[in-house]
């Protein structure tokens, strides 16, 4: 079976592309052997290093920087999602009054990088006279540039939408507000969900930027952990650790998305078996009555 853009593979393609994913799973596995080996030389692995996440201390501090992280990334995501599918809605409206402000603010915040917002919500106000926690302004540099982002995947699934449902709705006597916010915005967050969710995990690993800034979250704490010279200076142990957190966590939030998605594109179909009519004298093949 051969598509417009893809030819499916051969033998002889099959056999390369077998050779090429064996080739680079052993590098993959190389590489990763050789980093332990390293870090087994160096004394990464030895026990002192390792000794201080066995205290009660230790581990709720590192509770207390996830939860943190959470907290952070949890305001961002929700309010993100908000000015996006907000900023989605002015770029397609008809009016140049609300397209033309939506189209700057998205393009302005995805051209500025994340840390210089982060920045500018941070000491501009302490520069002002206005003495600020690091929290708000982490959130707020997460809303503005993850919202720019958010608005141009909602905008795409928007668009993707088959126009016949929203000529239907205005054949209903709907409104363009209603048609945008009741047909095609809940189809596209459906379509769009994967795209959704990837931002969403870049938007909670970038809360780590917080640390430049001060705020106790959980890389900020894990450098705290590194940090103590009577356990031999545990960077390594410690940012281990965290990266470990930050992988469970994206992974279990990729998880619950895919799931999510099958529940809502998919669902649970119910098998129906239609039984054939039978036909007899007073029924035609077509169901109807013989006359």
């Amino acid at each position: 079976m051969t598509n417009v853009l893809y030819d499916l593979p051969g033998p002889k393609a099959r056999l390369r592309n077998r050779i090429l994913g064996v080739v680079t799973v052993l590098g993959i596995a190389a590489l990763v052997a050789f980093i332990i080996l390293r870090f087994n030389e160096t004394g990464q692995f030895d026990s002192i290093k390792w000794q201080q996440f066995e205290y009660k201390a230790i581990q709720d501090q590192l509770l207390a920087g996830y939860l943190t992280t959470l907290r952070a990334a949890g305001a961002a995501a929700v309010l993100a999602l908000v000015f996006g599918a907000l900023l989605a809605v002015g770029r397609l409206s008809d009016h140049a009054a609300f397209r033309a402000p939506a189209t700057l603010f998205v393009e302005l915040f995805r051209a500025i990088p994340l840390l210089i917002l982060i920045f500018f919500a941070y000491y501009g106000p302490i520069q002002l006279g206005y003495k600020v926690g690091p929290f708000w302004p982490l959130v707020i540099g997460l809303t503005l540039y993850n919202g720019a982002v958010l608005a141009e995947i909602f905008r795409a699934g928007i668009l993707a939408v088959a126009k016949g449902q929203s000529e239907a709705a205005y054949a209903l006597g709907m409104r363009k507000t209603q048609v945008m916010w009741s047909i095609l915005l809940p189809q596209a967050v459906r379509a769009m969900l994967p795209a959704i969710v990837s931002q969403v995990v870049v938007l909670l690993k970038d809360t780590a930027l917080g640390f430049i800034i001060q705020l106790p979250e959980l890389l900020y704490v894990g450098k705290q952990i590194g940090g103590r010279l009577p356990f031999g200076l545990p960077y390594v142990p410690s940012y281990l650790v965290v990266a470990a957190i930050y992988i469970t966590t994206c992974g279990l939030l990729s998880w619950f998305a895919f799931w999510l998605q099958k529940r809502l594109v998919g669902g649970k179909r119910q098998k129906t078996t239609a039984k054939p009519v039978p036909l007899t004298a007073d029924t035609g093949a077509a169901g109807g009555t013989l006359v």
